[in-house]
């Protein structure tokens, strides 16, 4: 096993699907040249996300609070984070959360939170190398959550020049100085935004944690 690396969270590329390989004390992507790794573990548990909010520090992980009844963590990723040669400070964290809803069925709800210039809300999204920016507020914004006592607002990114055919809405804003993506599928969840949803960083949640259901089929990124 090359050193530096955890069985469970093996490393990739937070813009693409190229496997990185090590550089010295660093990692490269032949398509993103040198990178900072993302973390996905091969399988979703609470043990798994316990170390995640360990591993990413002040860098939050935020969950769709309260989660509905039936809902489950069904992914969760970072980027960096950790202790290790070649880790360093959390640039993004994602979750997935996934449930049934009335009028939608089967839902998925996917929350990056990162740093600018990783590129992780992208890729998830589906929107190429989009980075979002002050063009965004040249427009109303399409819905608002909670985030502690902020409200804060989002804006809707066109999927239609995208490459990807996944049906989903895309929401971006800035919450403490960081992207904040919502990718919701199907498209029409985002009739489930209202402007009491509230997002919360789950390394603040204590003993309630251990309630939280994880597992079901992972959504693809």
């Amino acid at each position: 096993m090359t050193a530096g690396v955890d069985p469970v969270l093996p490393p990739g590329c937070p813009r693409c699907l190229v496997e990185p390989v090590a550089d010295g004390q660093a990692w490269r992507c032949d398509e993103h040249g040198e990178i900072t790794p993302l973390w996905r573990p091969a399988e979703v548990g609470y043990a798994g996300f316990v170390e995640q909010l360990r591993a990413s520090g002040e860098h939050p992980t935020l969950l769709p609070w309260p989660m509905g009844p039936a809902w489950t963590v069904t992914d969760h990723a970072r980027v960096g984070g950790g202790s290790g040669p070649r880790r360093g400070r959390t640039l993004a964290t994602l979750t997935c959360c996934s449930g049934p809803s009335a009028l939608d069925g089967p839902v998925d709800v996917l929350v990056v939170t990162e740093e600018a210039g990783v590129g992780l809300g992208a890729r998830v999204a589906g929107v190429g190398e989009h980075e979002p920016g002050p063009q965004l507020e040249e427009r109303p914004p399409a819905a608002r959550v909670r985030l502690g006592h902020q409200s804060v607002p989002l804006w809707s990114l066109s999927t239609s020049d995208a490459a990807s055919d996944l049906d989903r809405s895309v929401l971006v804003g800035e919450a403490g100085g960081r992207w904040l993506w919502l990718v919701l599928r199907p498209a029409s969840a985002i009739l489930l935004l209202r402007e009491d949803w509230v997002l919360r960083d789950a390394a603040e949640l204590g003993p309630v944690l251990v309630e939280v259901a994880f597992g079901g089929p992972r959504p693809p990124w």
